[in-house]
């Protein structure tokens, strides 16, 4: 297929407040190709996207679709120029099918049935490899699910030129693998992919080429088989010799200070999630939990933190049972059990609050007689400088207004900054670029140092194992086996995430 170019911008400046969004940015597209922009957490990523989808105007540029100079002043007006971006954050109606989510507000063929609709739209979903179920309710849906739906209902409204941002933040490793046939199977039939993403690995795997951005600028633009992750990573963060690597800290084992008793769990239709796990939790430890996504890593986050009360057996902390008492109660009894959510804006912050507003939701609990703002303000300014977060304000915009990377950064330093005795972490790097890994995986060490226990729910193996002091392995609810990293293979592990038992398989496990 002929590598037309059908989008070009050129010197794309966008201001918020103090903060130069994106200067003198450009990018260039092609027909039929799959483009990577790539870039840390605030790099202007998706503030350059938004501007290509109508969402945001910018203060100087042009762009110009198919050698025309075009003004995108609307997402609507973008569509109508076949332009259409799926976002982090679904836009779907949860009480609709997907069947009706698809359909509503498409100028309709109205001489057509709905069982002739219904057919069309089945068609044509499967010839780009869609496994949607159009009578499913939304609220029914995985994440994937719902990101398909997206997906197809942008095509559905005629978009030639798709942009999915983040699109595998929170889908497991088969969940991509299906992802990426579809946006190749996109590619075959014309259609021009951006994917908005910080993942390396992935870049190099999909995309056929990859422009890189820092601090709001566009630093180059290269073929996929004229580089590689090193060099690329060297692009985003401005650093010659970039370390990629998980660092691992050896420090001495302390005491026992949490222990997981027989702990069972069941979800709202009595099945049970978790089933009699037990294991202890020392000081200056990480113990990283690993397993196919649904294996409950999530109950059991929720059950330590008393989130989830469906639950039987024992928890204690520091030979107290906790087993019944709610968040609150714990908090009061001076127990500091810290939990980053996977959903981080739907379950960890608000998303209408700003970042001081959202420190203190939980530093009031340090602060005696009448509250003070002005003390969470000093903490948020604090996280902000120390981890890098890029933000115009710490108290004018919300936290929604924060890009991914940035709202996990407010998320993970808010609970750090708690002074907690155990955290208890689920995916803390989900959605970060690498040097804010990196800066996260420091962090954790810095608290491991302090003697705080830590309990690390992670989705990449590599970094499981390389990070942690033991590795517990959950497959269907249950433990299969917990190992040393540093004398069991990947494939050993493998084997355990499968539902094969370190007994069976003749490791060395402690359970």
């Amino acid at each position: 297929m002929e590598n037309k170019q059908i989008v070009k911008m050129e010197h794309i400046t966008k201001v918020f407040g103090n903060v130069k969004a994106l200067n003198d940015a450009g990018f260039h597209l092609n027909r039929g190709e799959i483009h990577a922009i790539l870039g840390e957490n605030g790099a202007g990523k998706s503030s350059l996207m938004n501007v290509l989808c109508g969402i945001y105007t910018p203060e100087y540029g042009q762009i110009e679709l198919g050698g025309t100079p075009v003004v995108l002043s609307s997402p609507a007006d973008a569509l109508k120029h076949g332009i259409g971006m799926v976002p982090q954050h679904f836009k779907l109606v949860e009480v609709m099918t997907a069947a009706e989510n698809i359909i509503a507000g498409t100028k309709g063929k109205f001489w057509l049935s709905e069982k002739q609709i219904l057919k069309e739209i089945k068609e044509k979903s499967e010839a780009f490899g869609f496994h949607i179920d159009l009578q499913k309710k939304v609220y029914d849906m995985s994440v994937a699910e719902k990101q398909s739906l997206e997906i197809f209902k942008v095509l559905q409204r005629g978009a030639e030129i798709l942009i999915l941002d983040e699109p595998t933040a929170v889908l497991t490793p088969q969940e991509i693998d299906n992802l990426f046939q579809v946006i190749e199977n996109m590619r075959e039939r014309g259609h021009s992919i951006v994917i908005i993403t910080h993942k390396l690995e992935e870049v190099m795997r999909v995309s056929d080429r990859i422009t890189v951005m820092r601090k709001g600028e566009t630093v180059n633009t290269v073929n996929k088989n004229e580089t590689n992750m090193k060099e690329l990573a060297t692009m985003m963060v401005g650093t010659q010799n970039f370390d990629l690597s998980v660092p691992y800290l050896s420090v001495p084992r302390g005491k026992r200070t949490l222990e997981i008793k027989k702990l069972s769990a069941y979800d709202n239709n009595g099945i049970k999630v978790l089933k009699n796990l037990t294991f202890d939790l020392y000081q200056g430890e990480i113990l990283g939990v690993a397993g196919v996504a649904g294996s409950g890593q999530k109950e059991l986050c929720e059950s330590i933190t008393g989130l989830h009360t469906k639950r039987e057996g024992d928890i204690l902390f520091n030979g107290e049972s906790i087993i019944q008492d709610s968040p609150e109660e714990i908090i009061k009894k001076g127990i500091s059990l810290s939990f980053v959510p996977e959903d981080r804006l739907g379950m960890g912050l608000v998303p209408t609050m700003n970042i001081v507003d959202n420190v203190l939701l939980k530093d009031y609990k340090k602060q005696e007689g009448l509250l003070s703002r002005y003390q969470s303000k000093l903490t948020a300014d604090e996280l902000v400088e120390t981890l890098h977060i890029v933000t115009p304000s710490t108290d004018r915009i919300p936290v929604s207004l924060l890009s991914g990377g940035n709202i996990q950064k407010v998320l993970l330093g808010r609970e750090i900054s708690l002074n907690p005795k155990v955290m208890v972490t689920a995916y803390a790097t989900r959605g970060l670029d690498v040097g804010s890994s990196q800066l996260i995986y420091n962090l954790l060490n810095a608290q491991k140092e302090k003697k705080v226990a830590i309990l690390y729910v992670g989705e990449d193996l590599d970094v499981l194992m390389q990070l942690s002091d033991r590795l517990m392995v959950l497959c269907e609810g249950e433990i299969t086996g917990i190992v040393d990293p540093r004398t069991t293979t990947k494939e050993e592990i493998g084997l355990l995430m499968s539902g094969v038992s370190g007994k069976d398989g003749g490791l060395n496990i402690e359970i």
